[in-house]
């Protein structure tokens, strides 16, 4: 499976972006996918992740609330909608994905990362 992460920028304080990453090779839709980051100086983090069948998810205490993420219907794609951005939320995001036997199944445990795309936050 390969992943490509896209969507990252500069954006003030406030503001919003959505990040994208589509799964190719292998059939997207039997993996669960999830989203890490890493800032600066900073371990990488855990952020969301989101079922195979697009119905559970599961975020971060750090982003609930602000950032949902979503999968299309043909469930190769997801996205990472980042609303109320702090400056906090500037890192290196990071796609990932993992074959899920179960459909519901969220995990945060991944077998495959794509390259990071930069998010930062200017307060």
């Amino acid at each position: 499976v390969q992943l490509q992460a896209s969507g990252g920028g500069l954006v003030q304080a406030g503001g919003s972006l959505r990040l994208s990453c589509a799964a190719s090779g292998r059939d997207g839709s039997t993996y669960a996918m999830g989203w890490f980051r890493q800032a600066p100086g900073k371990e990488r983090e855990f952020v969301a992740s989101i079922s195979r069948s697009g119905l559970n998810t599961e975020y971060a205490d750090s982003v609930k609330g602000r950032f949902t993420l979503s999968r299309d219907k043909r469930e190769t794609t997801v996205y990472l909608q980042m609303n109320s951005l702090i400056p906090e939320d500037t890192a290196l995001y990071y796609c990932a994905a993992r074959y899920a036997r179960l459909v519901h199944e969220t995990t945060r445990n991944y077998t495959y990362w794509g390259l990071g795309t930069l998010v930062t936050v200017s307060s």
